[in-house]
């Protein structure tokens, strides 16, 4: 699998507008330094740069703001014991997977670091455009604390491939954050409650003091950046919320008090439903611990319930799979998952132009306009008709082209 021709004309093309749910008429497409430059108005060429969309619906490119591109297993507190340089090619190959599939933009939610994003910057190896945070902070015995409760030792090399780093104090929680913004890191993701993967933690514990969480906000926001929140429970959800947390992951056991804050603050919802259902059918196939695979019910079934609510209010939601190891390759099923209770054009949405709002790249993904980078999807299907035929990338997807480039 290769990005290795050069587009500089679409033709033939059924622009599909997300935010109006609209088609256009067959037009062209003009590329020009990894940007579109004209939609509609361009001279078509008959160049070996051209590509005919054959009057295929062309799409923006899918945007995944939850994922973990480290995780070549569910078993995370492994990671720590592998090869950086391993888990580097594990995550060449994870992403390049995610981009066959659509996924031209991915936010890594816990291990991406620098290097990884350097890399993908510089095209070493085909994947989705990568926004890092490096190591998600976690308070001892947290959900980024994969000891067991009989293991003592706690490395803190920064170097190794850990998802999380563990701290505890403002103090500590201020020098963490800072060390990832140093690195460039887009964001940071701090722990705001238990969760299934890690050993010793419950799922509706509360995680991190007020000052410790306001450390972490007040840092990312000293270097334009926001915190993601890693919460299920309403309590944990409400009190990121008021802290200042931006964005919500998981929020499965969201309450009324949790849709007030998340309009008021504007602040974004990321469901990672299929994760729940991979985890219950293959978790303890692919290397999930026992004591994880019973915490997995805590969540399972109050997800899609959770996703109602925050849409039928207007809240902002955002795609997220949040998927481990060798479930990876379901990762389009949430389209399908979030059919249940949105329409095509709302869970579009989520993985387009609210997702590219949350990333602070609006105009620039996710949509399919003049100065937006040239990420695009040439579909057999029409996803307005409905949203879960990006489920099934082989019989849905013609071509990807991530910044004028063609996928092979």
């Amino acid at each position: 699998m290769n990005l290795d021709l050069n587009i500089n004309t679409i033709t033939n093309a059924r622009v599909l507008d997300v935010e109006t749910g609209s088609i256009s008429e067959p037009t062209t497409v003009m590329i020009k330094d990894e940007r579109i430059t004209e939609v509609g108005s361009g001279t078509a060429t008959a160049d070996k740069n051209a590509l005919d969309a054959g009057g295929r619906i062309v799409s923006p490119g899918l945007i995944d703001a939850h994922v973990h591109v480290l995780a070549a297993t569910a078993n995370l507190g492994d990671l720590g014991d592998q090869s950086p340089y391993y888990l580097g090619a594990q995550a060449a190959r994870l992403m390049g997977d995610m981009l066959g599939r659509g996924f031209t933009t991915v936010r890594d939610a816990g291990g991406a670091d620098f290097g990884l994003a350097a890399a993908v910057s510089e095209n070493l190896f085909p994947a989705p455009r990568l926004f890092f945070g490096g190591k998600a902070l976690s308070q001892t015995g947290g959900h980024a604390d994969m000891r067991g409760p009989g293991t003592q030792v706690l490395d803190k090399h920064l170097c190794c491939p850990n998802i999380g780093i563990v701290c505890d104090g403002a103090d500590a929680v201020r020098k963490a954050a800072r060390e990832n913004l140093r690195t460039g890191a887009d964001h940071i993701k701090i722990m705001l409650s238990g969760g299934v993967a890690s050993p010793t933690d419950r799922v509706d514990s509360t995680q991190f003091s007020d000052d410790e969480i306001r450390a972490a906000v007040e840092e990312a926001s000293a270097a334009n950046r926001y915190v993601l929140g890693h919460a299920y429970t309403a309590r944990a959800v409400n009190r990121g919320l008021e802290l200042g947390v931006r964005s919500i992951e998981h929020g499965n056991l969201i309450d009324d008090r949790s849709i007030q804050l998340l309009l008021e603050h504007r602040a974004f919802l990321v469901p990672t439903l299929v994760t729940y259902e991979r985890l219950k059918q293959e978790g303890a196939q692919f290397g999930l611990p026992e004591a994880s695979q019973e915490k997995v019910d805590d969540v399972l079934y109050a997800g899609l319930d959770a996703l109602k609510l925050a849409n039928d209010h207007g809240v902002k939601i955002v795609y997220g799979s949040d998927l481990l190891g060798g479930m990876q390759p379901h990762q389009s099923q949430e389209f399908a998952i979030r059919a249940r209770v949105q329409t095509s054009q709302e869970v579009l949405r989520s993985a387009t132009t609210t997702a590219a709002e949350l990333l602070g790249e609006e105009g620039k993904l996710g949509v399919v306009s003049p100065g937006a980078f040239a990420d695009l999807l040439i579909l057999d299907a029409n996803p307005l008709d409905d949203a879960s035929v990006l489920g099934d990338a082989h019989s849905a997807i013609h071509a990807v082209v991530k910044g004028g480039r063609l996928l092979r």
